[in-house]
């Protein structure tokens, strides 16, 4: 039942829709009413408030490192040093999925990039700064937000074997991956047809 409720509280953590909250506090219209309709920090970008796109990406990046923090933190004190990890892997996970079906917007959320990005920084800062670096170089040559995304997470998993080894950990980071591979599918489709919007268009 235990892990039960870190996997529970950390799909709560993962549903709070930060570009609608951060949106409405800006005086923004609702992300999930323009652009690509999808409630993450590039479509709020599209509104040309680059602070409010900034505090989006970051509140949704921190809802994937406070998961993992938390249970690194508590999770010690509910299971064996074994099981620990398993914990992280799955409260990682289950963030990512509460950002991509959150509760709070009916189960249609965001892409998932920056709560990935924060539970695998929290993970491991080093796999994560790698991470990170990938997704940067790509958008920067490309102005491809998606593909930038999609190049990252492939990265993920084979950066994690190198970083951490072949632990436990390994699984929630391919599930995470997967997932925002599934979720760009769409955008995928749009790069090979050349039609897929870039970095900063509205």
């Amino acid at each position: 039942m235990s892990l039960l409720l870190f996997v529970v509280v950390a799909y709560l953590i993962g549903s709070v829709p930060f570009a609608v909250v951060v949106s409405r506090l800006f005086g923004l219209a609702d992300p999930r009413s323009f652009g690509s309709g999808n409630p993450g920090a590039t479509n709020v970008l599209r509104t040309g408030n680059k602070l409010a796109a900034l505090l989006t990406l970051i509140g949704d990046a921190a809802k994937g490192a406070f998961a993992v923090w938390l249970a690194r933190s508590l999770g010690p004190q509910w299971f064996d040093n074994a099981t620990v990890p398993l914990v992280v892997a799955l409260v990682g996970l289950a963030a990512l999925v509460g950002h991509v079906f959150p509760i709070f917007l009916g189960f249609k959320g965001g892409k998932g990039v920056a709560t990935a990005a924060g539970a695998v920084l929290a993970l491991n800062p080093w796999l994560g700064l790698g991470t990170l670096l990938a997704w940067l170089v790509v958008a920067v040559l490309t102005r491809y937000s998606s593909l930038a995304s999609v190049c990252a997470g492939l990265f993920a998993p084979l950066a994690a074997i190198w970083v951490i080894g072949f632990r436990v950990e390994i699984l929630g980071i391919v599930a995470m991956s997967a997932i925002l591979t599934w979720r760009h599918m769409g955008n995928i489709q749009r790069l090979l047809a050349g039609t897929e919007g870039r970095i900063g268009e509205k």
